[in-house]
């Protein structure tokens, strides 16, 4: 109830800049749109990070913060979500065999150990980019959300970095999406997101309609699992139907109870076997296959 209260009187403040302060109001504004809020690390996700080698990469003066776990043949790459950071990936991450697999994770700028106040997908991108350069291309991308929509973002960009083949889970759409739930969220009025948006439109030099994950998809020329449940709240899975639709040579997973976080050991097996050999989808997933 409290937080719901905050949200609004936050929206409140915001619509009261955008009528007296608009320069402000879009400042502001888009400074909280692209805010995540740091969870707390606790000592065990520390334990977790300390078991890597750490990697330090330097994106405009700030600290971004990728990890290296085993020697093998085959490198992994992972890219977590909004709000989130590499210890999402521990269950995967212990499932590779070390021997076999190289595996690196990679914290997002302003989330996890990584410096930085604010984030976007380019600047995610431009840190995906940053390690590449400095690791070399990887033979597998996985992905979940906005660390998926990263992915197909760089690639889309960046071709000569492609993996051989990538998983994304739970891909959203487009940056509309994220628009739309940061205004309902707020509760902010038409005049104030209009600036927000122009704001955005400034600092990324593009409209929020230029980041499609339909559009970026079409130019992958690998092949992908794309991992979707029906009962995803925070962005539909008919964002994965469009992107398969859109990426020749991918498989689409629609799965059923996981919810947008798709935390089930179901989901870590399958994901797994999908890195280890190449086109498998195990049955014991809760879903269809399309």
């Amino acid at each position: 109830m409290m937080k719901r209260v905050i949200t609004k009187f936050i929206g409140f403040y915001l619509n009261v800049l955008a009528r007296f302060a608009p320069k402000k109001a879009a400042r502001i504004g888009f400074a909280l749109f692209c805010h995540p809020l740091r969870g707390k690390l606790q000592p065990f996700h520390l334990v977790f990070f300390n078991s890597a080698e750490k990697i330090d990469l330097i994106q405009n003066n700030e600290k971004v913060l990728a990890y290296k776990w085993g020697n093998g043949e085959t490198s992994v790459l992972f890219l977590h979500g909004w709000q989130s950071h590499s210890f999402r990936w521990r269950n995967y991450i212990k499932a590779l065999d070390k021997k076999r697999f190289t595996v690196y994770a990679l914290d997002a700028p302003a989330h996890g150990l990584s410096e930085g106040e604010g984030m976007t997908v380019p600047s995610y991108s431009d840190a995906v980019v940053l390690l590449l350069n400095q690791i070399g291309k990887c033979d597998m991308v996985v992905g979940h959300s906005v660390g998926s929509f990263t992915a197909l973002y760089t690639f889309h960009h960046n071709p000569t970095l492609a993996p051989k083949r990538m998983i994304a889970l739970a891909p959203p759409g487009n940056a509309t999406e994220f628009i739309n739930v940061f205004r309902r969220t707020l509760g902010v009025s038409n005049q104030c997101m209009k600036l927000i948006i122009d704001e955005f439109v400034r600092r990324v030099n593009r409209e929020p309609a230029y980041f499609s994950s339909e559009v970026f998809a079409k130019s992958m020329v690998f092949p992908g699992l794309i991992i979707h449940d029906d009962m995803d709240e925070e962005t539909s899975v008919s964002n994965s139907i469009d992107i398969h639709r859109a990426w020749i040579g991918s498989k689409l997973k629609i799965t059923h109870g996981y919810g947008h976080n798709l935390k089930s050991p179901d989901i870590v097996k399958t994901v797994i076997a999908y890195i280890e050999k190449e086109n498998v989808i195990e049955s014991t997933l809760n879903g269809k296959s399309i």
